[in-house]
Parts: structure tokens; sequence; C-alpha cells
């Protein structure tokens, strides 16, 4: 099953990071050369809604989620969401070169088994070509990402609670280094958002920001 991993979306969407302490929100603006917030919200939780990555007490979480949403007063209804923790697992494999996109779906189902310890219904795949083999220029590398579908259920439920619709779901720790990619300064808060509080916020939106930055793929 490829979930959409990479998938590439063109819409604004928030960019939403739930962890174990807390939800937090961002939505940006394209703005020069970097990106302006132009809403942002943080609600921590409650003790074990989620414990290691894992949405336990989805009620609890999608409630957290309505309060960020509320205080940050953003318009939007589509979101980027991110998987972690222990059941997403990230591998880079080879390939022949000039496959297919069919092709390619097919030899990864067929040899997914090989990276994946869980049964291959119960997981959500997808995919990316990184570059050319370093080893052999007629092969590829691929990065091939898995994650148990019932962490990317629970993360669609929770933002449906909150009237939100999934639009994409990304790694954390991808989301991470895309906003890692980007200098600290080149996104800064709009006219609508306090500029002290969000010099106090912004090391731990980095998630957020990354998911956010989906919008612009």
């Amino acid at each position: 099953m490829r979930k959409g991993f990479f998938r590439q979306k063109t819409d604004a969407v928030l960019g939403i990071d739930i962890n174990d302490a807390a939800v937090r929100l961002v939505e940006l603006e394209r703005s020069g050369a970097g990106y302006t917030v132009r809403a942002y919200g943080i609600q921590h939780l409650p003790a074990h809604a989620v414990i290691d990555s894992t949405l336990v007490d989805l009620d609890a979480v999608g409630l957290a989620l309505s309060k960020a949403l509320s205080r940050a007063r953003t318009s939007l209804k589509t979101a980027a969401v991110a998987v972690a923790g222990s059941s997403v697992i990230t591998r880079v494999i080879e390939m022949e070169a000039g496959l297919s996109d069919d092709e390619m779906v097919r030899r990864v189902n067929l040899e997914a088994d090989q990276y994946i310890p869980y049964p291959l219904d119960e997981v959500a795949i997808d995919f990316q070509v990184q570059s050319v083999s370093a080893r052999d220029p007629q092969r590829v590398e691929v990065l091939l990402v898995a994650c148990l579908k019932e962490q990317v259920e629970a993360r669609e439920a929770v933002l449906a609670l909150a009237g939100l619709v999934t639009r994409i779901v990304d790694v954390e720790a991808f989301a991470l280094a895309r906003a890692s990619g980007q200098a600290f300064d080149s996104i800064v808060p709009g006219h609508r958002v306090d500029g002290v509080q969000w010099g106090n916020d912004a090391q731990g939106m980095g998630v957020a920001c990354g998911l956010a930055l989906r919008s612009f793929d």
C-alpha cells in the first residue's frame, strides 16, 4: 500500500506535530526568500495520551489539537502530519534504472518482506528514487519507507476529530531535516503573530515547520 510519504502537494497545509508532550501546529506562507508564520499554536497533552509516539488517547489528543487550532485562529482545514517511533522503517535499496512506477511498485512489494518485520497487509509503504547507485550506474538507490497502518490511521482520526482533513503523511525525521535546511531567520513571524512569543517557541517548532513546508514542494 503506497501511503504517500513522498507525494507532493501544492495546496497550503497546516504542519501538525503530535509528540509525547504536546501538539504543535504552524501555518506558513512564502515571503521573498523565506517564509512567514501566519499562525501557530501549542497545546500540552495530558500524561500518557501519547506514549513513545503512539497515540493512546485519541479523544484527548483531538481535544488538544482543537485548542491549539483555536489559539492559532487559522482558516486552513487541510494538514500535514508525521509518523514517528519504532514502527517507522526506512531503508535504502537498489533497483535497476529505468523501471516504470508500476514496475517499481511490483518490485517493492515483492522485496518488502526482506526489510519490514510486519505482515505487509498491516503496513503503509512508499518509496522515492534518490540517485544513481555509486556502485553500479545501471542501478538507482531507492528510499523505502514503511509504517504500521494503525499509526497513520490514528493520526488521521485525531485530525478528523478536530475538523481537519489529512492531506499529507510524512516521517518526523524527514520533516525535521526539511526545517533544518532553512536558515533559522528565514522563517519569521507575521503581523498577527507575537514576535517575542514566537522567539521563545520557535526552537520547538521544527517538525511542525518542516511539515508546513510541504505546502511549497
